[in-house]
Formats: structure tokens, sequence, C-alpha cells
């Protein structure tokens, strides 16, 4: 039987040189899995072409927009997932669907071994290896780059040596990720800390100092999940790519931070995710309405685990599980619809409406029309602060 490996292939210099050092360190036809979730860039074909002419013996190429927009990017979305209360999980969503369809092809192909190009500082490596042993453990995962001393002066000499179809010249200052839930940039002058980022760090949004005219748009969810922008019906996909526009050109959705790496290292993050900081500020908003006040408040403790869990690399782990079905169940009535002035920067909300809503007028309001007893307000603060009297008096006692 043919021994093979499956490699996530990004169709970049470190991927492309692995697909011939893999074959040749372990004599293995070389599967190349190109997973997109948004990235932009090349065309899926010419990867897979190039994938091919660095020897790659197939080339499997998965168009997986819409999939990790409604299967990863709206659970996040469900759940508040904001790591550390600020970071929307960009690399980390998507990270667990390339590792289903490394999976996936692993099993269709009898392929033993799978690869991947992560170094061993980074997050993306547990992502990957826990994911594959959840979905695939009877694979064995090889790790070149991080295992196998392959740095970017190896890769280079290598391409160079084998005549590889790859511009090794070309380097970005700044390593970079991005996906349909956002962008991540890192490394280069934004290694010290005390630096500002420059505006070229920035692609998904506008600069928000720059003078412009607001917009206000409204979304419309249905069971805690947007269906419409502004009344018109569009699918997972076509709305985040909706508000990463409009919310983009407002400079909304930058992020500057110190994360907390799984790895024990703290570095340093820059983060453009326009659409899910104004879908999260929408959502959040909306379920203040929607959601009674003890499930909110336990809710907001299991969204801060559920955005740890996912950041982790444990998508697949059995709590998990348990948590999305407690965030859907949750989410049930979170239905209505949610205006929200995109200006500066910012993503304010303006109104919200919801045929399901717990917000009821007759009771908030101090004008005319108020039914709210507020004979019953003296009994009940007198039964409710009524342990904290009686230790008071406790402590008094014990103190004379």
């Amino acid at each position: 039987m043919t021994k093979r490996v499956v490699l996530a292939y990004s169709g970049g210099l470190d991927t492309s040189v692995a697909i011939g050092w893999i074959a040749e360190q372990t004599g293995a036809e070389v599967i190349a899995v190109a997973v997109d979730v948004g990235q932009g860039g090349e065309d899926l074909r010419v990867i897979r072409e190039r994938a091919l002419a660095c020897g790659a013996a197939d080339a499997e190429v998965v168009d997986a927009r819409a999939e990790f927009a409604s299967e990863f990017c709206m659970p996040a979305l469900k759940a508040n997932a904001l790591y550390m209360d600020r970071y929307p999980l960009v690399s980390a969503l998507s990270r667990p669907l390339i590792v289903r369809h490394l999976a996936r092809v692993a099993h269709e192909r009898g392929a033993r071994l799978v690869s991947h190009g992560c170094t061993g500082k980074g997050n993306d490596q547990v992502r990957f290896e826990v994911g594959l042993g959840a979905l695939a453990p009877e694979v064995t995962v090889m790790a070149p780059v991080r295992d196998s001393g392959m740095t970017r002066d190896k890769s280079i000499a290598f391409a160079e040596e084998k005549g590889l179809p790859i511009d090794v010249t070309a380097r970005s200052p700044y390593s970079i990720d991005q996906n349909v839930w956002g962008r991540s940039i890192e490394t280069g002058h934004l290694e010290d800390i005390w630096n500002a980022p420059w505006e070229d760090v920035y692609s998904y949004t506008a600069d928000p100092a720059v003078q412009r005219d607001p917009d206000e748009l409204v979304v419309s969810f249905a069971d805690g999940v947007p269906v419409a922008v502004d009344g018109r019906q569009m699918s997972a996909l076509e709305i985040i790519t909706e508000l990463n526009r409009r919310a983009g050109a407002q400079g909304v959705g930058r992020l500057d931070m110190v994360e907390d790496r799984l790895v024990g290292i703290k570095s340093r993050e820059v983060y453009e995710a326009p659409g899910a900081i104004a879908l999260i500020t929408a959502h959040q908003d909306l379920e203040s309405v929607c959601v009674e006040r003890d499930l909110a408040r336990f809710k907001r403790t299991a969204e801060q685990r559920w955005a740890e869990l996912v950041y982790d690399g444990l998508w697949f782990s059995p709590l998990k599980s348990a948590l999305d079905a407690f965030i859907n169940d949750a989410s049930r009535h979170v239905t209505g619809d949610i205006r929200l002035r995109l200006h500066a920067g910012r993503a304010v909300v303006t109104g919200r409406r919801s045929p399901v809503s717990l917000y009821d007028h007759a009771l908030a309001t101090y004008d005319t029309g108020d039914v709210f007893d507020q004979s019953l307000a003296k009994g009940f603060l007198e039964l409710w602060g009524l342990p904290s009297r009686v230790a008071a008096l406790r402590d008094a006692r014990a103190g004379g």
C-alpha cells in the first residue's frame, strides 16, 4: 500500500518546500490540502497547480467560506466570543475547520500521516494536533518547521536547489493570517510593544480618524443568528462580508493587545475584525432585551470559558460540545432588530426592537401608566438584606 502524507497547504514558501522535504524524508506521496476560509490572495486553482508543481502527488482545494461562516463564525457570535474580553478568535476559529478537512482527506485516502507548517511558539500547533487527535486519532502528525529545523534560510535554499516555482524573495515585514471573520498581524516593528502600529498594517479597515459621514444600518436576528441587513435576507457569509465592508469603511474593529498564548508566551497582536465586532456589539445588545437576567448572567460566564476553549484548541472537546448545547438553548429567543451607527471606529447601538422582548414599557416607565407596584419594594428589601443584617449584628456582638 502506498504511503501517504496529507499536508495542510497554504501555497507559501514553507508548505511548498515541505512537499519535497516530506517526500524525501518519508518516501511517501504528499497530498496537499488547501482550504479557503476567505483569506483572499491567489485563486485556489493557482494554489493547486503550485502544489503539484512542487511535487505533490495530488492536491485538493476546498472553498469552505460558507461552511466557515455558518458553522464556526455563527457559533462564535452566539457565544459573543472574545478571548481576554477583546479578541474575536479570528485564527482560532479557522483551524478546526481546516482540521476537519485534513481528517476527512486522511480517511478518504488512507493516509496515516498528516503534516502542518506551524512553529513551536504559537497556538496553531495545538489547534491542529489536538483537533486531529479528536477527529483522526489513528494518524501521526508531522511538524517539519517545529521539529526538524526547517528554518526560512533552509527553506529558501531547498526551493532554489529544487527549482520550485515560488518567489523566495518577497517577504512582508509582518506575519499575517486572515479570513472572513478578521485579520491578525504580528512580528516586525510590532514586537516592540511601545511602538504604535503603522497605517500600512491595516487592510480591512480605513483610518477611523479621517472625517466621513456615519453609516447607519439595521441587523435582524433570529434565534441568535443574523439573517438580514436593512431588510435584505442574506446568508451568514454574505452578512459578515457586508459588515466587513461597511464597518471596515468606518474604521471599526481595530484591536491592539498583548495576548496570553497557550504556550505561556505573551505576544503583541494587532487585529482587524470589523464585521465580527459590529455583529457581536449588535448581538450582545439584543440579548440584553431578550434574555432573562439569571440566564444572561450565567451565559456570560459560559461565554468566557467557550472562548478560552476555542483559543486553546479544544473545539472538539466534550466541554465545548456541552457549552454549545447550552448556548444554543439560551439563544432561542434572541430574535429582533438592532440599529447600528458605524462611525469613527465605533459601532454604537442606537435602537432595538423584538417581538419576544422582555422589556415592558409599563413596568419600566416613571411616567403615567406605570404598573409597577412600588409598595412591594419595602418588604422585598427587608428580606433581601436580612442575611447581611443578621451577619452584621452577629459581628457586632462578637466584637463587643
